[in-house]
Formats: C-alpha cells, sequence, structure tokens
C-alpha cells in the first residue's frame, strides 16, 4: 500500500515504485529444501526450536526423558532456615542452592531429603532413594571425618566406587559412583562453595551427556587481574564477568574466605578453571568460565 496513490476513489502505482515478479512474496522453499535437517538429535528445544518443529507439523517430538534426581543432604549439624538455631549449629543451604541450580536448567523431577549421622537411617533411606530416583546428588559426609559414612553406606548398597577425590580446589573430596541399576551417585562435600562448584563443573555436564544433548562450546574469557596460586590443583575461582569501555567481557577474580563462604559467591556470575600451580596467571589470561 505505500506505493500507492489513492484519489477520488481511484488507486494508482505511484511512478517512482519499482516493481519486479515475487517483489514482497516468500516463495515456497526460499527458507529450506525439502529433506534437509531440521533440527539435529541432542539439540535443546527453546522456543525457536519449538517453534521450528510446530511449523514442519510436528504435533509430537521424540525427545530424551529427564532424570529424576533426588538431593540429599547429611549431617547432625544442619538445621532448616526458619527454625532455632545453636551455637555448633548450621542452616541447611547446600540443598536449596543444588534444586535451584537444576531448576534453573530445566530440570523438574527434583526430590529433596536431609538425614542425620546415623548409619542404619543413612542405609535405609538411600536404599528407598536408589529404587526411585536415576540420579542421586548427596551433599556431605565423603571426607575423612568419623561422621563421614557415605562412602560407606553406599557400597554396602552395592554402588559401585568409581572415584573418590579430585586434585582440585575447592571439591577435593567429591566421590561418585554407580548404583546396582546403572543409577548415577555423586557424593559432593559438604562446604557449600564446593558443593556448588562440583554441581557445575561435573554434575549438570554428566546428566546432560546421559541425555544426549549436544555439547556446547565451551565459554572463555580473560582474567582482568593476574591471580597467584601456589598448590598442585585445579584452582576453581569464582569471577564476576564485567565489560570494559569498549564493551569486551572480563573474568574479574572474587576470591573468597575458603571453601566455606557462600556470601562470597553474591554478586558473581561464576568461575573459572585454572591450571595446577604454582603459578602466577598474567591479566589477560584465557581460561573456560563455568556459570552459576
Amino acid at each position: 500500500m505505500e506505493h500507492l496513490d489513492v484519489a477520488e476513489g481511484y488507486a494508482s502505482l505511484n511512478t517512482a515504485a519499482v516493481n519486479s515478479p515475487y517483489q514482497n512474496v516468500d516463495r515456497r522453499g526460499s527458507d529450506t529444501r525439502q529433506g534437509t535437517l531440521l533440527l539435529e538429535a541432542g539439540t535443546l528445544l527453546r522456543a525457536p526450536e519449538i517453534a521450528v518443529a510446530a511449523s514442519a507439523g510436528m504435533a509430537r517430538v521424540r525427545v530424551s526423558s529427564q532424570p529424576a534426581v533426588m538431593i540429599v543432604s547429611t549431617g547432625d549439624e544442619l538445621i532448616e532456615p526458619g527454625d532455632p538455631i545453636a551455637d555448633y549449629q548450621v542452616r541447611r543451604s547446600n540443598a536449596y542452592a543444588v534444586a535451584a541450580t537444576l531448576r534453573t536448567r530445566g530440570f523438574g523431577r527434583v526430590g529433596d531429603d536431609h538425614l542425620p549421622d546415623d548409619e542404619v537411617l543413612m542405609r535405609e533411606r538411600l536404599a528407598l532413594h536408589l529404587t526411585t530416583h536415576e540420579v542421586v546428588v548427596l551433599s556431605g559426609g565423603v571426607s575423612m571425618g568419623k561422621f563421614d559414612l557415605v562412602p560407606k553406606v553406599l557400597m554396602q548398597l552395592g554402588v559401585q566406587q568409581v572415584f573418590h577425590k579430585i586434585a582440585q580446589r575447592p571439591g577435593k573430596p567429591m566421590w561418585f559412583g554407580i548404583g546396582p541399576q546403572g543409577q548415577a551417585v555423586f557424593g559432593l562435600p559438604g562446604n557449600p562453595v564446593s558443593t556448588l562448584v562440583c554441581l557445575i563443573r561435573y554434575v549438570i555436564p554428566a546428566i546432560a551427556e546421559a541425555m544426549g544433548t549436544k555439547r556446547a562450546a565451551p565459554e572463555r574469557l580473560a582474567l582482568s587481574a593476574p591471580v597467584t596460586f601456589q598448590p598442585a590443583l585445579t584452582y576453581f575461582l569464582p569471577v564476576a564477568i564485567e565489560h570494559d569501555d569498549w564493551g569486551r567481557p572480563w573474568a574479574n577474580p572474587r576470591r573468597t574466605n575458603g571453601s566455606g563462604d557462600f556470601l562470597s559467591l553474591t554478586g558473581t556470575d561464576g568461575f573459572v578453571e585454572l591450571p595446577p600451580g604454582p603459578n602466577t596467571y598474567p591479566k589477560g589470561f584465557v581460561t573456560t568460565v563455568y556459570r552459576w
């Protein structure tokens, strides 16, 4: 209509208009050809992918099912956020952080339980969870303390240990095993920063791999300031992603006050993975970023 002149009830084509066959008409097959693969196996179905499937007339789409995940915190010292607290107690926070992370990434079948440091009760409840869930994520009880009962109880239940401890900081005591029916069992350290780092770095990628999800290219950024690290361990360092005056993103290091310092994670976007020390990684050192 923008190229028409209308006068006295008559419409005429503007003399300055340029006209050509099929102008402003999308012809059949102009977007893609018949037989072209529209969505690869393992593609995450977001809004654009769902629209593509619908436009192709696919009323039903074959997808991989999400696993049922049970989150289990352990320890007599843990109490719920709303309960009165004694001097020797700490708030139960890890389970809520794990659940929030999983749900943010689209996992809807997430359960939650808490177990005291009681070997008999722990064995009974974990046996139940292993029969009803494909993935069990435990927080705490995997170190070398007197009440770190998780590895012992899991092996009693037929869960075969694959590894225990990783040369990293934080999260060195992490435990992983496979249950009698192929259940994936992750024993994460109880310190909050360790729990969240191990969840992001190992648990979520493992679930995605088991579901057949196509791997995304890792995000890599440069450090905005030098970092010195002495131990011969892989170092996971929280960062805030900031942009300079040219719009370039940088990973700004935010050191924690140990692996129990959850407060230091507020305002951060994730963490970077640095090679084992001793070394000083200069400003501009490029490494992989994992977002919360």
